[in-house]
């Protein structure tokens, strides 16, 4: 069984940072763990103007780039 985390709607930055936007991971806590650290590092890195959602369905963790507030 595969793990995957995911990014929807992939904003400027985001396609300039080099992150891959589906990847596959054998177990779900390895899923988890690189997602919250993508989320830290654009939350670190990217420009401010969006925010990011973190969501878990029963085989992805999906990070969601949505317009800041």
């Amino acid at each position: 069984m595969t793990y995957r985390v995911e990014v929807k709607n992939p904003c400027r930055c985001f396609l300039r940072s080099g992150m891959a936007e589906n990847e596959s991971f054998e177990t779900a806590d390895t899923a988890k763990a690189a997602a919250e650290a993508m989320v830290e590092q654009m939350e670190r890195d990217f420009c401010k103007k969006h925010d990011f959602v973190l969501t878990r369905s029963t085989f992805a963790y999906t990070i969601t780039i949505v317009p800041g507030r």
